[in-house]
């Protein structure tokens, strides 16, 4: 691997039906970063990963997120969430400003691992 420096400002955000905006980073198979933007008053859909840890970095906004059997939990600017594979995870921006925090999966994100519980209610 090559050393490499991505700057944020040539990065694409693409709207999700997740209910919230994402630009990846950067993506290997061992490793994915995206940038995830959560505009105000709204909740991403409630999902969870199969056999991917996910961290949640904050970076702008406030929110609370709801992991697994863990109460809900408000989080601001520097916090960390960790989401092991499997458990159902959702975060509602609570703020009057764009909720935005990295996501960091190991291994690599995909459209395969992701799984929607509310349409599996439906």
């Amino acid at each position: 691997m090559n050393p490499k420096i991505i700057k944020d400002k040539t990065l694409k955000q693409t709207p999700t039906p997740e209910r919230c905006a994402i630009a990846e980073n950067y993506s290997t198979p061992a490793v994915s970063i995206a940038k995830a933007t959560v505009k105000p008053k709204t909740q991403t859909r409630t999902h969870h990963l199969k056999q991917v840890e996910e961290i949640y970095i904050i970076t702008a906004g406030k929110g609370i997120v709801e992991v697994g059997s863990l109460k809900p939990t408000e989080v601001g600017v520097g916090d960390v969430v960790v989401i092991p594979p499997g458990v159902s995870q959702k975060i509602t921006n609570t703020g009057e400003a764009d909720l935005v925090f990295y996501c960091v999966c190991t291994p690599r994100f995909t459209a395969d691992c992701y799984v929607d519980e509310e349409a599996q209610r439906k």
